[in-house]
C-alpha cells in the first residue's frame, strides 16, 4: 500500500492518528529514556547481525530503525501499522536516518507477507488495544510469517493496580494484560516460550517465544 491508502476495516481499536504527539508522549512517559527502553526490547529479542525483522504495530518506526542498526545493512527490516499517519512519519524518520527499513500500512491480524519470511517478529505495546479474538489471530499471523526456529517478542502493559496512576495510566487507559495471558496466546498459536517476565520499566511485561524448528 502507498501512504495515501488506508487499510480495510478491522476489529482493531485504538488506531493512533496523532503521530507527532505520540513521539512526544513517549518521551514524557519514559522520562527521556526511550532510547534505553528500545535497546532493552532488542536485547530481549536477542537480535543478532543478519537477522530479518518484522515490527508489528511499528508506530512511528523508531524501534524498527533501531533494529535495523542492530542487525546490519544487508538484513531485511519491515514495519507495519494500521495508521497511515504513523507510517508516513516512520518513512520520514527512516529517510532522515538514511536507514533502509520498509514501512507499510496493514493490520496485524492479516499480515501482507508470505509464510516463513522473518527470523524475528516484534510486537510491543500493541496487543492490549485489541479484542481477545483479534489478539489470537494476530499471534497466529506472527507465527505464520516466522521461519522455523524464528522468535517472537511480545511486550505489553501489565494490569495497573488502583494505586498506579499518572502518565503511564493515561497511556494505557485501554487496560493491561496478564503475563499468563501473553504466555497462553503464544503457546496456543504453536510457539514454545523461551523466557518471560518483567521488562524492568513500569508495568511492562514480555514473552519471548520460538517457532518450532523443522529439524
Amino acid at each position: 500500500m502507498t501512504s495515501t491508502e488506508a487499510p480495510p476495516a478491522s476489529g482493531n481499536r485504538g488506531v493512533v492518528h496523532w503521530a507527532a504527539r505520540y513521539d512526544l508522549l513517549l518521551t514524557l512517559i519514559t522520562l527521556g529514556r526511550e532510547g534505553k527502553l528500545r535497546e532493552r526490547f532488542l536485547d530481549l529479542a536477542r537480535l543478532v547481525p543478519g537477522e530479518s525483522v518484522l515490527d508489528v504495530g511499528c508506530g512511528t518506526g523508531t524501534l524498527a530503525i533501531a533494529a535495523k542498526r542492530r542487525v546490519g545493512g544487508n538484513a531485511v527490516v519491515r514495519g507495519i501499522d494500521p495508521s497511515v499517519e504513523m507510517i508516513d512519519r516512520a518513512r520520514k524518520k527512516a529517510r532522515r536516518a538514511n536507514v533502509d527499513v520498509t514501512f507499510e500500512t496493514a493490520f496485524a491480524e492479516s499480515l501482507p507477507f508470505p509464510d516463513a519470511q522473518f527470523d524475528v517478529v516484534l510486537s510491543t505495546v500493541m496487543l492490549h488495544h485489541l479484542r481477545r479474538a483479534v489478539r489470537e489471530q494476530c499471534v497466529r499471523e506472527m507465527h505464520r510469517v516466522l521461519k522455523p526456529g524464528g522468535r517472537l517478542l511480545i511486550v505489553d502493559f501489565g494490569r495497573l493496580s488502583s494505586k498506579r496512576r499518572g502518565l503511564l495510566a493515561h497511556f494505557h487507559r485501554h487496560g493491561g494484560v496478564d503475563l499468563s495471558d501473553l504466555v497462553g496466546l503464544s503457546t496456543a498459536a504453536g510457539f514454545e516460550v523461551v523466557e518471560s517476565g518483567e521488562v524492568g520499566f513500569g508495568t511492562l511485561l514480555f514473552v519471548l517465544s520460538r517457532a518450532p524448528s523443522t529439524s
